[in-house]
This record gives structure tokens, sequence and C-alpha cells, in this order.
């Protein structure tokens, strides 16, 4: 008869793993002996040696007590829905490593590839990397909200940045956040100036907040809130767009005329 020592020891487990078994009810606990020692016989060894062999190829826990009871015909079908979980769990963990690659450029976190790439064409155009990390946020509360539409929003903003005012707003917004310039820095009110010049432009067109990400007010309030919670500045740029008859950010509305 072995001790719980002898027992780990000739099945090739821990001492700590044999008492883990006792607790989750997978090997017997024998009643002590008269000098107070538990004794194990060869089918606690032949139990644990199954336990042992189960775990090692994957088998969780929960699921060994089953296995060990069970008959041929209902041993072999558990090992098939086992083999069938670790299939899914491999897929899934060659995704995520797909995933973990992918967010070595940085811009791919929670991020799509579409907007990864128009976050390359404003480095293109003059924006510095404190711009893009800004947009960066922003995207990441469009693309969360609006999964399916991210590409055709895109192909409209690559549209738009080729408008040279735009390409100034961002070398304007950037040189600002890059030298942390303060809110009464004469930039500010160039950026004002151009903005509410591309909004009176998309006004005139009637192209202002016709797309469904105007008219979904919690997202409109994040992606306001975004800048404002980012930067001090943000709320001075906005005080001179409302100078200029524009009132919002990003859902522009031509306020009355005082």
């Amino acid at each position: 008869m072995l001790t719980i020592g002898q027992l780990a020891s000739y099945a090739g487990v821990t001492v700590r793993a044999v008492r883990h078994y006792h607790h989750v009810g997978l090997l017997p606990e024998p009643e002590r002996d008269a000098s107070g020692y538990r004794r194990y016989g060869a089918k606690a060894v032949i139990a644990l040696i199954k336990i042992r062999t189960l775990a090692n190829a994957g088998v969780p826990l929960s699921r060994i007590g089953q296995m060990l009871d069970a008959d041929p015909r209902g041993f072999a079908e558990e090992v098939e829905r086992i083999d069938g979980d670790l299939r899914d769990e491999i897929d899934r963990l060659e995704t995520s490593r797909k995933q973990i690659a992918q967010l070595t450029a940085g811009d791919s976190l929670a991020l799509p590839p579409e907007v990864t790439a128009y976050l390359d064409r404003l480095r293109e155009i003059g924006a510095s990397e404190r711009m893009v990390a800004a947009e960066r946020e922003g995207w990441i509360l469009v693309a969360a909200r609006w999964p399916d539409s991210i590409g055709d929003v895109i192909a409209s903003k690559l549209v738009q940045i080729e408008d040279p005012r735009l390409v100034r707003l961002y070398r304007i917004l950037s040189e600002l956040l890059e030298d942390d310039a303060t809110e009464d820095d004469p930039r500010l009110v160039e950026a004002a100036d151009i903005m509410a010049s591309l909004a009176q432009q998309a006004y005139a067109a009637g192209e202002l907040n016709l797309d469904e990400m105007a008219n979904d007010d919690l997202a409109v309030d994040l992606l306001d809130a975004l800048p404002l919670e980012s930067d001090p500045r943000a709320q001075r740029l906005l005080d001179m767009l409302r100078e200029r008859g524009w009132g919002g950010w990003t859902r522009l509305e031509r306020l009355p005329e005082p």
C-alpha cells in the first residue's frame, strides 16, 4: 500500500495535484489507517494515471469524471466533443494571433483596415502623430457604432480630404497640438475660419448631416465630448465656431442670426 507521496511519484504527478483531485471528487480519498496515514492501492494508482493522461491531453477536469465512468461508446463520443472544442479553441487562438500581429503598427487596435489606411493618408498630408492619435480615438467610437458602414464613411472622408482647406486645417491643428499652444493662439482663428468655410459649403450644397450618424444622438454626444475631454483648447475652438454662426461639432448646425 502506498503513501500519498509514493502514489504521486508512481503516477508522475505532484502531491498537490493528488490532493486537488481529491478535492474536486475525481479521486476517492481513502480512510486513514491505524497509524493515521492514508494508504492507496493499485486501483488508486490506475485511476490517477488515467486522470493524469486525460488532463495532459487537455481534457477539462470538469469532464474527466464522466469520461472515467463512461462505457467505450460514451467515452468515444466525449472524446469527439472535446476534440471539436479544441479545434474551436485553436481557431480562436489563430484569430487572436493574427489580430496581435496587426497591432504591431499601433493603429490596428479596435480599428478595421480601412481606417488604418485613412490614418496613414493623414500622415501623408502632414498630420502629426498627436493629431493622428486624436483621430484614431474618434474612429474607434465610429467603427464600434457603425461597423458595416465604415467603408462608405472612409470613402467619403478620402474625397473630402482632397480639399486643400481640409488639408490646411489638419496641419494647423497638428501644429497647435505639437506646440502645446495656448487658447489665444492666432492659429485657432484660422482653424475656426476654415471650419466655418467648410460648413458653409456643405450647407449651401444641402450636404449637412445627411447620414445616419448625424441622427444618432448617443454617438454624436460621445464624439463631441471626446475633443473636449482631450484638450482644453477644443472648447475655445468650438466657441469661435459659434461666433461664426455654427453650432455643434460632429453635427454642425446653422445658428440663427443674432
